[in-house]
């Protein structure tokens, strides 16, 4: 009796994690090393990420719960659970990053496997074009540069008549002094 409730707790806990996720990443890692698992753990808590190994019948009962659909094909061998609460590029970013880093896709040690967010479940591949996306703020200093570029291109071409005018009035007094 006090496995079933530690395991009704395990699920409510998941379902509420999964409620509260802006975004969630699910991976497997076979043939990880302590180390690496270490090196991935602190990157993540560094970005804000959350991370923890989970059994596959508990998340499979927090997404029903939670309404999720989408979870079943994915959660088989071993899985891993990453979530954020406040950004939801953040653990998709962190995970393919640190696969990249240390070639790990290659044998497949750390795989994605699916992921989520704003409570929409997405593939493997979406999972790693989110990553791929620049962050906000790069986004946002494109988006300053695009609306600043016409303003800078106008007093360039301004200055260029301004420039254009004392070239000639430089021009008109050398003649002048050389006549």
């Amino acid at each position: 009796m006090a496995n079933l409730t530690k395991k009704q707790a395990i699920v409510a806990e998941l379902k509420d994690q999964l409620t509260n996720a802006k975004g969630v990443v699910l991976t497997s890692y076979r043939g990880l090393t302590v180390a690496q698992d270490t090196e991935l753990r602190r990157e993540l808590r560094a970005a804000g990420v959350s991370y923890h190994v989970v059994k596959n019948t508990m998340l499979r009962l927090a997404a029903k719960e939670a309404g999720i659909e989408g979870f079943d094909a994915h959660l088989e061998g071993t899985t891993a659970f990453a979530f954020s609460t406040e950004d939801a590029v953040a653990p998709a970013k962190v995970i393919c990053g640190f696969i990249k880093k240390n070639k790990l896709d290659e044998n497949e040690v750390l795989t994605v496997k699916v992921g989520t967010v704003e409570g929409k479940v997405i593939d493997a591949k979406e999972v790693k074009a989110l990553a791929d996306l620049p962050s906000r703020e790069e986004l946002i200093a494109k988006m300053l540069g695009s609306m600043n570029a016409p303003i800078s291109n106008t007093v360039n071409v301004l200055q260029g008549v301004i420039r254009n005018a004392v070239y000639v009035l430089d021009a008109i007094r050398a003649q002048k002094e050389s006549a």
